[in-house]
């Protein structure tokens, strides 16, 4: 199946197109990011709705004179979204990406936007950035490339920077403990990605390379990890396959 059109300036992910003999780990280098806009799309169901919502939930959440931060940044596309969410006065906006081609991208976007919420933007280690009178933390698609022993410790850290009554959106990749259930939501998945124009040689050839670097956990032990950290609410309002978001309230 051809592969349907990006849109205008954006490039189309071929990146896994042609037959590598070793396929190399992932990561979000120059080659990603030139494409990365369309790759996520067309490989992440919901991502719109995602992104939509993210900016309505900021309108709600975010404070006065607070914190929003958007960990993980990449291109800047929940970055955007809470830009234009956000009605509160006084807000910062702080996005935070370890790939500096990610975050070259991620600043043009940015600059080219016309809303006037301060945003800064920083090429550093989200594990390492303080999390400081936060209202809303986004983390989207984030968490499953840290190491699995140091999640824990990262999702505390951004509870104990919340304000009374902030919020974190946590949206991931998850796994299924029940094998058949499991099975059927990857066959469904691979289903949506021939839709959207990959080939079984794409599927197969991503899938490789994402192995040792994207470990997603299960929906069960994203509830204890946010409510262990204290959470007074953490539950899911976005599911499809193997997608999911969570809001969880300080």
């Amino acid at each position: 199946m051809k592969s349907p059109n990006p849109p205008v300036g954006v490039l189309s992910d071929t990146l896994f197109a042609k037959p590598m003999g070793q396929v190399s780990p992932f990561c979000f280098d120059d080659k990603v990011a030139s494409v990365f806009a369309d790759m996520i799309k067309r490989s992440v169901p919901g991502y719109s709705a995602i992104l939509s919502m993210i900016g309505d939930i900021c309108e709600r959440y975010a404070q006065p004179d607070s914190h929003c931060y958007d960990l993980g940044c990449s291109l800047g596309a929940a970055t955007l979204a809470m830009r234009h969410g956000i009605k509160s006065d006084r807000c910062r906006i702080i996005s935070i990406d370890n790939s500096q081609a990610m975050i070259d991208r991620c600043q043009k976007i940015i600059d080219a936007d016309e809303q006037t919420v301060p945003v800064d933007i920083y090429c550093k280690d989200i594990q390492c950035v303080p999390i400081e009178k936060a209202s809303v933390v986004v983390l989207n698609f984030t968490l499953q490339f840290i190491e699995l022993v140091k999640r824990q410790a990262l999702i505390q850290r951004i509870y104990d920077g919340l304000l009374p009554g902030g919020i974190l959106l946590l949206s991931e990749k998850i796994h299924f403990d029940n094998e058949p259930h499991q099975n059927l939501m990857t066959e469904l998945y691979h289903n949506f990605k021939r839709v959207n124009g990959y080939s079984d040689l794409e599927i197969a050839q991503k899938r490789t390379a994402l192995e040792k670097v994207l470990r997603s956990d299960s929906m069960d032990t994203h509830r204890r990890r946010l409510q262990d950290c204290g959470f007074t609410s953490a539950d899911i309002w976005f599911q499809c396959f193997t997608f999911c978001s969570f809001i969880a309230i300080k």
